[in-house]
């Protein structure tokens, strides 16, 4: 994960707080619920310059930060995301 996706993710979580975000931070514990699971997509769609497919919009997919990070970067143009 990098910064630019933590920065862009921690409005989204009510309840993170100062504690930094790992990637098996349960996002839904943090406190993301629907509706700001699809204000994040729109956020993550221009922020990332990706369209998250129809396929990837699931619950998994939103589960923990680091799982989501591993779908922008799979999404992302080859080498411009680790």
């Amino acid at each position: 994960m990098d910064e630019s996706f933590t920065t862009m993710l921690r409005p989204f979580l009510k309840f993170a707080g100062d504690r930094e975000i790992q990637p098996d931070s349960r996002l839904r514990d943090l406190g993301l619920d629907s509706m700001q699971a699809i204000e994040l997509l729109f956020a993550i769609e221009d922020t990332f310059d990706i369209c998250l497919p129809d396929d990837r919009l699931v619950d998994a997919t939103f589960d923990t930060a680091g799982g989501l990070w591993k779908v922008i970067a799979e999404l992302s143009p080859a080498g411009e995301r680790s």
